[in-house]
C-alpha cells in the first residue's frame, strides 16, 4: 500500500476541513493517508512516504509560515526526496486573492526535492484553490487531484 503524507496549517478550519477531504480520497482509493497538522510532522519521517500533499491557507499571496518551515526543515532531506509525488491545494477570502501563487510556492519546493508533480486538467490546473470554507465545487476539485495523485504515486 503507497503511503502519503497529507499535512497543512489551518486558522480558521477551511485548510484542515480540505485536508480531511484529501485523506479520506486518498484512503478511498487504497492509499494510507497520513493526516498530520504541519506542525506537529516529525520532519524525519519525510523518507518513509511515497508522497506529499500539503496545503496552507493565503497569507498574502503566499504560504503561512508554519508552512515555509515545514519547507524549509525538509532541506535536511534534499535530494533523498527524488521520485516521489507531491500535491498542494489553498484556502483564501476571496476570488483573485492569489490562491494559485501558494499551490505553485509549495509545488516548487518539492520540485527542487526532485518530487514529481501530476497537473490537473478537470480542476483547478495547479490545485485545488476554496473560497471559504469548502464547497461542492471544491469537493469535484479534491476528487479530481486525489485520482491524479493516486495515479501518479502508482507510477513512481
Amino acid at each position: 500500500m503507497k503511503k502519503a503524507l497529507v499535512t497543512y496549517h489551518s486558522q480558521s478550519g477551511n485548510t484542515r476541513k480540505m485536508a480531511q477531504l484529501i485523506a479520506h480520497y486518498l484512503q478511498s482509493h487504497g492509499v494510507q493517508a497520513d493526516l498530520i497538522p504541519v506542525q506537529e510532522v516529525d520532519i524525519d519521517t519525510l523518507p518513509s512516504y511515497d508522497g506529499f500533499v500539503v496545503g496552507s491557507p493565503n497569507y498574502f499571496g503566499t504560504m503561512a509560515w508554519p508552512v515555509k518551515k515545514f519547507i524549509d526543515d525538509s532541506i535536511k532531506y534534499y535530494k533523498k526526496l527524488n521520485g516521489k509525488a507531491a500535491a498542494a491545494f489553498t484556502s483564501e477570502g476571496m476570488i483573485g486573492g492569489g490562491g494559485d501563487l501558494v499551490v505553485l510556492d509549495i509545488l516548487k519546493a518539492f520540485l527542487i526535492h526532485g518530487c514529481v508533480v501530476q497537473g490537473l486538467t478537470g480542476a483547478g490546473h495547479f490545485g485545488p484553490v476554496s473560497i471559504g470554507a469548502p464547497d461542492e465545487r471544491i469537493e469535484k476539485e479534491v476528487a479530481v487531484l486525489c485520482d491524479a495523485f493516486s495515479s501518479l504515486l502508482n507510477r513512481v
